[in-house]
């Protein structure tokens, strides 16, 4: 007996168009007053839980002198102690789990380089949640039920890979999971299965595109129409440079492993003008880094996240160390929407009393002809004095008097719109050490 064949996937609308309502889940059709009343009882149910089974939680809570009973306003949530990297480090692997570890269905943990890594566990709900948003964001960004996602985050404990995997196919996508590395085959495996979307790391996206030149192909040429780049900061110039040379769409997903993974925050396609943060699982707010106080909306300041439907890990107040700000939803009116983020607290460079943000650099390195957008800051110290070098890697194909124009323009830029001094090096591509496809951008060398 003859089985029907399946029936073809709609046509995709056209890209830039607004969700129609039919695909938005129901909180992202909620009006901000019944979200606020939503999040509150949220809040409370995971104060208690991180205070009933958390002993770091408990600690924290009574030195601080406050009690989850305490909170009976959002803006209550400024009287609890802030939780940052430190602490859960200090409690590896699995000390802040506040459920028992048969309940527990998968780990992540960061990569550890720079200390011991931090552990991350997820119950069967923790998962399905996580599916839940990084779907969500994918519609957002323009993905449908029956488009293609190449998945290019490196897959493992690193959470890129299959927080976005999972999260394609529950959006009704077909995943195709070619992780990172290869960069040859997986400019075969788009070229040959024809992907709509892309989710990679931009600097590597930035790769993919040096290697279809490299192979004589327009890469204008390929299917791919949305890119979902996330996991490291990335300016608006590497935006118009990814689109220009992909003709594509590219949008922001914002995440951490700790306060879940990638879709924390999406920006959406049709407005390109910030992430919207799913503000129903994740309570946002803005403090001063250095005073440790809330900001008003609108003000810059360092981001903290506090989960509110998280079992196995709940974190309350967590400390990003990314600087942006909050603004009103657009797309999503219900959601506030983060600036896209493009520096870090703690990667703020002091050299010889200015302040230098290795954003500043990049937009640079991104404005000189024949250059790659992959460089690194090392820092070293010479007799007294700290010294700044940046290494730079050249595009294929650049030739001997074009890099050294280049290291020319680039010191030459950074003395005049930084204030520094610094020694620029042309590398060859691919040269700077990657992992998990991003770029190491500062290396401190000055106590080693």
């Amino acid at each position: 007996m003859s089985q029907a064949l399946p029936t073809a996937p709609a046509p995709a609308p056209r890209l830039g168009a607004p969700l129609p309502d039919g695909l938005r889940d129901d909180a992202e059709r909620m009006d901000r007053e019944a979200l606020r009343e939503l999040q509150l009882a949220r809040l409370k149910q995971t104060l208690h839980h991180a205070y009933e089974n958390v002993e770091l939680y408990r600690r924290k809570f009574d030195q601080a002198g406050v009690a989850p009973g305490d909170c009976r306003t959002l803006e209550d949530l400024a009287r609890f102690p802030y939780t940052t990297k430190a602490d859960l480090r200090d409690s590896y692997p699995f000390g802040m789990f506040a459920v028992p570890m048969e309940q527990v269905r998968r780990v992540h943990a960061s990569s550890g380089t720079t200390g011991r890594p931090t552990v991350v566990g997820y119950t069967e709900g923790d998962l399905s949640v996580w599916a839940d948003v990084v779907a969500r964001s994918i519609r957002a960004a323009g993905g449908r039920p029956g488009h293609k996602v190449h998945v290019s985050y490196g897959y493992g404990l690193f959470t890129g890979g299959l927080g976005a995997h999972y999260g394609a196919e529950r959006a009704g996508c077909t995943v195709i999971p070619a992780s990172g590395g290869m960069t040859a085959r997986q400019v075969q495996i788009i070229q040959d299965f024809r992907p709509e979307i892309i989710m990679v790391t931009p600097s590597y996206m930035l790769t993919l595109l040096d290697e279809f030149e490299r192979q004589g192909i327009d890469p204008r040429t390929t299917s791919l129409k949305v890119g979902i780049f996330g996991a490291e900061p990335w300016t608006e110039a590497m935006r118009r440079e990814i689109e220009d040379r992909l003709g594509i769409h590219a949008v922001d997903i914002y995440g951490l492993s700790e306060v879940m993974g990638p879709g924390v925050a999406q920006e959406c396609v049709e407005t390109k003008d910030g992430l919207h943060v799913w503000e129903d699982h994740f309570l946002p707010e803005i403090v001063d880094p250095l005073a440790d106080t809330v900001l008003a909306d609108g003000e810059s300041g360092e981001l903290v996240f506090t989960s509110l439907t998280k079992e196995a890990l709940p974190v309350i107040r967590y400390r990003t160390r990314d600087l942006t700000r909050l603004l009103p939803g657009t797309a999503r009116p219900a959601f506030r929407r983060i600036e896209k983020i493009t520096g870090r607290s703690d990667d703020m460079i002091i050299l010889r009393g200015v302040n230098v943000f290795p954003s500043q650099i990049e937009e640079i390195v991104l404005a000189t002809q024949g250059m790659a957008p992959h460089f690194q800051v090392q820092l070293t110290r010479r007799g007294r004095m700290d010294h700044m070098a940046v290494r730079v890697e050249a595009r294929p194909g650049a030739l001997p008097e074009q890099r050294e124009e280049a290291a020319r323009a680039i010191a030459r830029g950074v003395k005049d719109g930084v204030g520094v001094s610094v020694e620029v090096e042309i590398v060859g591509p691919e040269t700077l050490e990657r992992s998990l496809g991003k770029i190491q951008r500062i290396r401190d060398l000055r106590r080693s």
